[in-house]
């Protein structure tokens, strides 16, 4: 038997739209009725990104820090600061070190922040417009390299496909629908619950990080 020899299947917005609504036992037939389908989408991307790490979302990003800055804002589409380090670049050859991520009061208790030397401590300032604060302040020119959770792309024009991750369309399709539910197909609302619940769980528990991971006990006193 021939197959297609092709992976690329994906659904643009207009036809997640519609595989929602009949999944709700109708089809959208005004142009409220696919707004308001598109401001759901967009509504459950924000909640995607309360429910844990998406894998697809986690970016590399730098920024350049000068001597005496101990505090810089990150673009507003970050939602969160992973991992991070310094770098430094001397003849052409990066050095990086890594910073460890402290509490809000643990960079309130500290007694000087100018004081300047190379960062080995970061708080992330988890606000509208986030916010990186280091101690020590650099003392010349570094590197802060960071591994940033990025929020979903809105949903846009009805011909775009969505940000998400292939495995995630399932349960994208379904939640959707759970959602259009609550305003057009009460009836259908708590088994299309059921089931963007079930389809989200298994997705989350694919998306993660398989690389190996060796615990060692403290046999210390």
């Amino acid at each position: 038997m021939t197959t297609s020899n092709t992976t690329i299947f994906d659904l643009s917005i207009d036809d997640l739209i519609e595989e929602a609504y009949e999944r709700c036992g109708m089809r959208p037939q005004s142009g409220y009725q696919l707004s308001s389908a598109r401001r759901s989408l967009n509504i459950l991307f924000l909640d995607w990104a309360n429910r844990g790490l998406n894998l697809w979302t986690i970016e590399q990003a730098t920024f350049a820090l000068t001597q005496g800055v101990n505090e810089i804002s990150l673009p507003t589409d970050v939602v969160n600061v992973l991992e991070a380090v310094i770098r430094q670049s001397n003849q052409g050859i990066n050095t990086d070190v890594y910073l460890d991520r402290i509490s809000r009061g643990d960079w309130l208790n500290v007694p000087d922040k100018t004081t300047q030397a190379r960062p080995a401590q970061f708080y992330v300032e988890r606000t509208i417009i986030p916010k990186v604060y280091f101690y020590p302040a650099a003392d010349q020119n570094y590197t802060f390299v960071y591994y940033r959770i990025r929020r979903i792309q809105d949903a846009g024009n009805y011909t775009n496909t969505a940000d998400v991750n292939f495995r995630f369309l399932p349960c994208l399709a379904s939640g959707l629908a759970y959602y259009l539910a609550l305003k057009f197909a009460a009836d259908r609302a708590v088994a299309l619950k059921s089931i963007y619940e079930e389809d989200f769980q298994r997705a989350a528990v694919e998306d993660r990080d398989t690389a190996s991971v060796q615990f060692v006990p403290d046999l210390g006193v």
